[in-house]
C-alpha cells in the first residue's frame, strides 16, 4: 500500500504540474487566469519537492523529479524575466541625457483598500516621499476627505471616491490638463485620462486604471477589455503614454503580456526584480500588481515599493525622466493584426454586456 507521504508527494506533484500548465491557456476566465498569479510559489514547491524525491527516494521519485524540472523550467522561463540577469526593458538616462528636476516627475500608487481607516499611515507616507502624483485608489468620500490634508503639498486634487472599492483620488503638484474619469468598458469601474505638461514644451497622457479583479466563478474580460482598451488608446496617442495603477494583473500574464505588445509601453521591472505589491498581509503570497507602464521617451531614475500603510496593497514608487527620444534596450513584441482584432472583439461583447463590476460589495461595512 501508498504511504501518505507517498501519496501527498503525488498530490502534491500534481497540483504543480496542473498550475504550470492552465496558465498556459488563452481562455478569459478567472478559474484559468487566476494561476498566472501564484509562478513564484508553484516553482518554490516544485524545487522543493525534487530535493524531498532526492533526499528521501520514495517509490517513483525518479518520475516526480522528471515532472517537476519542466515545470521548474517553464515557470523559470516566465518569471525569469524580473530578475537582474535579464536584459532590461526600461533605460536609465544616458550620459548626455541631463537630469533636469522640471522634465521629471515622479509617482506614487496606494491601492489604500477601501475599508482600511488608517489614513494617517499613506499621508506620512507621501509627506516623506513627497512625489509629483498621488494616485490612491479604492476611496470613498471617507478617504477623501482624510487627504485633503495633503492639500499643502498637492494643490491640485482630481477625485472620484466611490462605495463600492472603484473610487479613485489623484493629487498633483502639476495641474493636469483635459483631465476626465471615463468608464470605458465597465459601467462602474471609472479611469483617469488626462494631459500632464512638464518644462520644454514637453508633455505626456497619464492614464490611472484600476480594472476588475479575476475571480473564479467569472470570467476576466471586463479586466482583460479594460486593459487593451487603454493598450490601444495609448498606442495611438501622439504624446508619450504612462498607464499606471492596480491592474489587478501579474506582469507576467498573458494579458498583461498582450498589453504590452498592443501598446507598446515598456517595464521598468523586467531585469530588476519582482517589486511585489501584494499581499502585504500574507507574505507567501506576494506578487507585482501595482504597476507603471511607461513609453520609450521615458527614463528610470527610481523605482521601490513603499512602506506598508495599512492596506492589502504596498504603495509603489516610480520616478521618471521625459526626453524628446524614443530608446529602450528591449521592447515588447509588437501584436498582430489578428491579436489586435481579438482585443477589439473582447472589449465590444465587454461594452454590450449589462453587469455590476465584480468585487462592488466586498467593503461593505454592515
Amino acid at each position: 500500500m501508498m504511504t501518505f507521504s507517498l501519496i501527498t508527494m503525488w498530490l502534491v506533484a500534481a497540483v504543480i504540474v496542473l498550475a504550470t500548465v492552465i496558465p498556459f491557456s488563452t481562455v478569459s476566465h478567472g478559474m484559468v487566469r487566476g494561476a498566472d498569479f501564484p509562478r513564484q510559489q508553484v516553482l518554490a514547491f516544485a524545487i522543493v519537492l525534487i530535493v524531498v524525491a532526492a533526499v528521501m527516494m520514495p517509490p517513483g521519485w525518479m518520475w516526480v523529479i522528471g515532472l517537476m524540472i519542466p515545470c521548474v523550467l517553464a515557470q523559470g522561463f516566465y518569471i525569469g524575466r524580473y530578475l537582474p540577469v535579464w536584459h532590461k526593458q526600461s533605460l536609465r538616462p544616458r550620459k548626455d541625457e541631463q537630469v533636469a528636476d522640471d522634465r521629471s516627475v515622479s509617482f506614487l500608487a496606494a491601492n489604500v483598500k477601501k475599508s482600511n481607516r488608517d489614513y494617517t499611515r499613506l499621508i506620512d507616507v507621501s509627506r516623506r516621499v513627497q512625489p509629483d502624483i498621488l494616485m490612491a485608489l479604492e476611496v470613498d468620500q471617507d478617504w477623501v476627505d482624510a487627504l485633503d490634508v495633503l492639500t499643502d503639498i498637492y494643490p491640485h486634487r482630481y477625485a472620484h471616491p466611490l462605495d463600492t472599492g472603484y473610487g479613485m483620488a489623484i493629487y498633483s503638484k502639476i495641474a493636469f490638463e483635459e483631465a476626465a474619469f471615463r468608464e470605458k468598458v465597465v459601467d462602474g469601474v471609472p479611469s483617469l485620462r488626462a494631459r500632464v505638461p512638464l518644462a520644454d514644451g514637453l508633455a505626456f497622457r497619464l492614464y490611472v486604471v484600476h480594472p476588475e479583479p479575476p475571480v473564479p466563478q467569472q470570467d476576466t474580460e471586463g479586466r482583460d477589455a479594460e486593459l487593451s482598451s487603454t493598450a490601444i488608446e495609448a498606442r495611438d496617442d501622439p504624446l508619450p503614454a504612462i498607464v499606471t495603477g492596480d491592474l489587478n494583473d501579474v506582469a507576467w500574464s498573458i494579458t498583461t503580456r498582450r498589453f504590452q505588445e498592443v501598446s507598446g509601453l515598456l517595464d521598468p521591472r523586467v531585469g530588476r526584480g519582482f517589486y511585489n505589491t501584494f499581499s502585504a498581509t500574507m507574505p507567501w503570497m506576494r506578487w507585482p500588481l501595482d504597476h507603471l507602464f511607461h513609453d520609450a521617451q521615458f527614463r528610470l531614475l527610481d523605482m521601490r515599493r513603499e512602506a506598508h500603510i495599512g492596506s492589502d496593497h504596498f504603495p509603489m514608487y516610480f520616478k521618471l525622466l521625459l526626453t524628446p527620444i524614443e530608446a529602450a534596450e528591449a521592447r515588447p513584441d509588437a501584436a498582430t493584426k489578428e491579436e489586435l482584432d481579438d482585443a477589439k472583439d473582447m472589449i465590444a461583447r465587454e461594452k454590450a454586456n449589462d453587469r455590476e463590476a465584480i468585487g462592488s460589495d466586498w467593503e461593505d461595512e454592515h
